[in-house]
């Protein structure tokens, strides 16, 4: 072979070489171990995928429950609750688009449908789909709290909630209710017989309340299950304070009405209490709650055979007790007890005290053989000692 000859032959060696490694070099930039080769749609994510709560399709679904939508794999684009008539649920969207949530409550016997869609990571919108139903009570069940929000009330003021239906899971609805206050405050809910038409829970402190204290009560009783398919209808709260310790101090025997007010004696008003030689007219001893008041009251008894009106009367227990005005017995006031239970003050004093008088002041009647207690309805609560008051507890 001759010199001209090998060097043709070494220039094609260059070539080939060359070419086959620009080739080696286009394979490693275009495609890796176990690359398929497809292309720009190779390197897209997956798609979006959606879960609920509750479940897709689920029944019976508790309305206290808050209704999610979660993405993975993508971002919402809208998303929204809608129920049967399209009325839209509120709800609000996180930050990064990935879940959402109800902020208002639900209904009870309502069919909720899914609204809106997703993107995922792979480009491709999904829809949201599906939908729940929430169940239906047998009844709704109300609460009704009788403190109302801004109210100032006595330092023996119980804290009344009212149902208007038999409450059977006593324990659930009492897990459902809160007391906060602004003063350490130690007390208990105690269930008391069933009244006008349902059942009833107190909640009173083991000492009277603390003058200034601030108390906030919420019963979060929506959706909750008092059994036998009746439900909770509505949360109830209130914030109020207790004001002054106006503290009634009756000794039937000193025929004398005594007030005192954050431990001193404001007034003392001649004064005539029930019968003592009937124990039917006996005021009752224990500490009486003022629970409401009327400038005219009618007194009916057919028993003892009157019908009057009478002026400036306090109610300070639910078996006919009032403080009040009486001008017929004026002559007995502050002398003897000649009355059918009810405390008799002159017109002036009883208008004097009538105005000072509100919603929980406690009225301590001491001596006479006959005690209020459960037969005299309504409020008595403070007849009990305190193991007796948290024994009525349902937890």
């Amino acid at each position: 072979m001759g010199e001209r000859m090998r060097r043709i032959l070494l220039v094609l060696a260059i070539v080939v070489v060359g070419t086959a490694g620009a080739v080696t070099a286009a394979t490693a930039a275009g495609r890796g171990p176990g690359d398929s080769g497809g292309g720009p749609l190779a390197i897209l994510g997956p798609k979006a995928a959606v879960t609920y709560t509750p479940a897709a399709d689920a029944t019976g679904v508790n309305p206290a429950t808050a209704a999610s939508a979660t993405v993975t794999d993508g971002t919402f684009d809208e998303v929204g609750l809608v129920d049967g008539a399209g009325k839209a649920v509120k709800g609000e969207l996180a930050a990064d688009k990935k879940s959402w949530t109800t902020t208002s409550p639900l209904d009870y016997s309502t069919s909720y449908t899914w609204k809106g869609s997703a993107t995922g990571t792979d480009g491709k919108q999904v829809p949201l789909v599906g939908g729940f139903a929430t169940l239906k009570p047998a009844k709704e069940v109300r609460g009704t709290l009788n403190i109302g929000d801004g109210r100032t009330v006595g330092i023996a003021a119980p804290i009344q909630i009212q149902f208007n239906s038999h409450v059977t899971d006593r324990a659930a609805a009492e897990k459902a209710l809160s007391v906060t206050t602004s003063t350490a405050t130690e007390g208990a809910w105690g269930w008391l017989p069933d009244e006008n038409g349902g059942s009833r829970v107190h909640w009173r402190p083991k000492e009277y309340w603390k003058p200034g204290t601030k108390v906030t009560v919420k019963a979060n009783l929506f959706g909750v299950d008092y059994g036998g398919g009746n439900y909770g209808a509505a949360n109830v709260s209130s914030t109020f304070t207790i004001g002054r310790a106006q503290i009634v101090k009756a000794d039937v025997n000193s025929f004398q009405m005594i007030v005192m007010r954050d431990g001193k004696q404001v007034a003392s008003y001649p004064a005539s209490y029930g019968l003592g030689s009937d124990p039917n007219r006996n005021t009752r001893s224990g500490i009486h709650v003022v629970s409401e008041k009327f400038t005219d009251k009618r007194m009916v008894s057919e028993q003892y055979g009157y019908d009057v009106v009478e002026k400036w009367a306090v109610r300070i227990s639910n078996n006919g007790e009032f403080i009040h005005a009486n001008p017929a017995s004026t002559g007995a006031q502050g002398s003897s007890n000649v009355t059918h239970g009810c405390v008799n003050l002159s017109i002036d004093n009883a208008k004097a005290y009538y105005d000072t008088a509100i919603y929980g002041d406690p009225v301590e009647v001491t001596g006479t053989p006959v005690q209020l207690s459960a037969k005299d309805g309504d409020i008595w609560d403070w007849t009990l000692n305190w193991n007796q008051w948290k024994a009525l507890s349902a937890l």
